[in-house]
Protein backbone atom coordinates (compact mmCIF):
# COMPACT_ATOMS: atom_id res chain seq x y z
CA UNK A 1 0.00 0.00 0.00
CA UNK A 2 2.79 2.45 0.89
CA UNK A 3 4.48 1.76 -2.43
CA UNK A 4 1.23 2.55 -4.26
CA UNK A 5 0.78 5.82 -2.33
CA UNK A 6 4.37 6.82 -3.16
CA UNK A 7 3.80 5.94 -6.81
CA UNK A 8 0.60 8.02 -6.96
CA UNK A 9 2.29 10.89 -5.16
CA UNK A 10 5.11 10.93 -7.70
CA UNK A 11 2.63 10.80 -10.59
CA UNK A 12 0.78 13.91 -9.43
CA UNK A 13 3.67 15.93 -8.09
CA UNK A 14 4.04 19.44 -9.44
CA UNK A 15 7.12 20.55 -11.32
CA UNK A 16 9.72 22.43 -9.28
CA UNK A 17 9.16 26.14 -8.82
CA UNK A 18 11.58 28.93 -7.95
CA UNK A 19 11.40 32.47 -6.62
CA UNK A 20 10.69 33.87 -10.09
CA UNK A 21 7.65 31.57 -10.38
CA UNK A 22 6.49 32.68 -6.95
CA UNK A 23 6.79 36.35 -7.90
CA UNK A 24 4.93 35.59 -11.15
CA UNK A 25 1.96 34.81 -8.92
CA UNK A 26 2.41 38.06 -7.01
CA UNK A 27 2.50 39.95 -10.32
CA UNK A 28 -0.69 38.20 -11.41
CA UNK A 29 -2.54 39.04 -8.21
CA UNK A 30 -1.33 42.64 -8.19
CA UNK A 31 -2.60 42.96 -11.75
CA UNK A 32 -5.96 41.41 -10.86
CA UNK A 33 -6.79 43.02 -7.52
CA UNK A 34 -4.20 45.75 -6.91
CA UNK A 35 -1.12 46.16 -4.77
CA UNK A 36 -3.21 47.15 -1.72
CA UNK A 37 -4.80 43.70 -1.53
CA UNK A 38 -1.82 41.35 -1.85
CA UNK A 39 0.51 40.15 0.87
CA UNK A 40 3.43 37.75 1.22
CA UNK A 41 3.71 35.22 4.00
CA UNK A 42 5.66 32.07 4.67
CA UNK A 43 5.58 28.92 6.72
CA UNK A 44 8.87 27.09 6.98
CA UNK A 45 7.66 24.14 9.03
CA UNK A 46 9.21 21.59 6.75
CA UNK A 47 10.18 23.79 3.82
CA UNK A 48 8.11 25.73 1.38
CA UNK A 49 8.94 23.96 -1.87
CA UNK A 50 10.17 27.11 -3.62
CA UNK A 51 13.73 26.81 -4.88
CA UNK A 52 15.68 29.80 -3.66
CA UNK A 53 13.31 30.28 -0.72
CA UNK A 54 13.67 27.09 1.23
CA UNK A 55 13.99 28.74 4.62
CA UNK A 56 13.95 32.12 6.31
CA UNK A 57 17.60 32.73 5.39
CA UNK A 58 16.56 33.01 1.74
CA UNK A 59 13.64 35.41 2.20
CA UNK A 60 15.71 38.24 0.76
CA UNK A 61 15.60 36.44 -2.61
CA UNK A 62 11.89 37.26 -2.89
CA UNK A 63 12.54 40.93 -2.18
CA UNK A 64 15.39 40.94 -4.68
CA UNK A 65 13.13 39.51 -7.38
CA UNK A 66 10.49 42.15 -6.62
CA UNK A 67 13.14 44.88 -7.01
CA UNK A 68 14.29 43.33 -10.29
CA UNK A 69 10.72 43.59 -11.57
CA UNK A 70 10.45 47.25 -10.70
CA UNK A 71 8.46 47.20 -7.47
CA UNK A 72 9.13 50.31 -5.41
CA UNK A 73 10.20 50.26 -1.77
CA UNK A 74 6.71 51.41 -0.75
CA UNK A 75 5.09 48.62 -2.77
CA UNK A 76 7.42 46.01 -1.30
CA UNK A 77 6.59 47.31 2.18
CA UNK A 78 2.89 46.84 1.44
CA UNK A 79 3.47 43.29 0.22
CA UNK A 80 5.61 42.19 3.17
CA UNK A 81 3.68 43.80 6.01
CA UNK A 82 1.92 47.06 5.28
CA UNK A 83 -1.25 45.59 3.82
CA UNK A 84 -1.60 43.04 6.59
CA UNK A 85 -1.03 45.62 9.32
CA UNK A 86 -3.52 48.00 7.69
CA UNK A 87 -6.20 45.31 7.57
CA UNK A 88 -5.50 44.25 11.16
CA UNK A 89 -5.90 47.88 12.28
CA UNK A 90 -9.22 48.07 10.43
CA UNK A 91 -10.40 44.83 12.01
CA UNK A 92 -9.44 46.09 15.47
CA UNK A 93 -11.33 49.36 14.88
CA UNK A 94 -14.46 47.47 13.85
CA UNK A 95 -14.12 45.15 16.86
CA UNK A 96 -13.92 48.15 19.21
CA UNK A 97 -16.98 49.68 17.58
CA UNK A 98 -18.94 46.44 17.97
CA UNK A 99 -17.86 46.18 21.61
CA UNK A 100 -18.96 49.77 22.32
CA UNK A 101 -22.31 49.13 20.64
CA UNK A 102 -22.79 45.95 22.68
CA UNK A 103 -22.02 47.79 25.92
CA UNK A 104 -24.42 50.62 24.97
CA UNK A 105 -27.15 48.14 24.06
CA UNK A 106 -26.66 46.23 27.33
CA UNK A 107 -26.81 49.48 29.33
CA UNK A 108 -29.96 50.57 27.52
CA UNK A 109 -31.64 47.24 28.23
CA UNK A 110 -30.58 47.71 31.82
Amino acid sequence: MQARVAQMSNAISAPPVDVADFVDHIDYLVGKIGIDHVGISSDFDGGGGVQGWNDADETFNVTLELVRRGYSEAEIDKLWSGNLLRVFAQVQAVAKLIQREAVSLAAAQG
